[in-house]
């Protein structure tokens, strides 16, 4: 009974914060805020909250340092597509096990970046106003609603 009532609050809340962010993208002017990872990263942040990989620090550094994997990969790297996407994504997953910033969602960031051939803009809207937006219903959901000791404090 207790893995069916995390699921759905899981999914409940996972709803809800991709729904602010959905909101603010598609019924204001302040630009976008919604990237796929962030879908992935929900998996984490309300099924698995004390895992490491969902820890605020991995998911705000995890998802800027992918993001900035990509761009760099896509601006300074004249090479074909077929060879920059996953070079950025090795790249991207290296730096962020060398730094110990490790979100697996943020993996797919580089491919996304390169894909979306998007501009240096996309590190403010959406990379860190979404996280931050993201992590801030986690904090707030994680602790004072599932009385979670979210962040793990070491």
């Amino acid at each position: 009974m207790n893995n069916i009532k995390q699921s759905f609050l899981a999914g409940f809340f996972s709803i809800i914060t991709i729904g602010v962010l959905t909101i603010l993208t598609y019924k204001t002017e302040f630009g976008i805020f919604l990237i796929a990872s962030f879908g992935s990263s929900m998996v984490l942040l309300y099924g698995y909250p004390e895992s490491p990989f969902a820890q605020p620090k991995n998911i705000f550094f995890g998802h800027l340092l992918t993001a900035i994997v990509g761009l760099i990969f896509l601006y300074f790297v004249p090479l074909p597509l077929y060879l920059i996407i996953p070079l950025a994504v090795g790249f991207g997953v290296s730096l962020m096990i060398l730094l110990n910033v490790t979100h697996p969602p943020a993996g797919g960031n580089p491919i996304i970046v390169i894909m979306g051939s998007v501009s240096i803009d996309y590190l403010i809207n959406p990379v860190i106003t979404g996280t931050i937006i993201i992590l801030l219903f986690g904090i707030i959901i994680n602790r004072l609603i599932l009385k979670k000791n979210y962040p793990k404090i070491k």
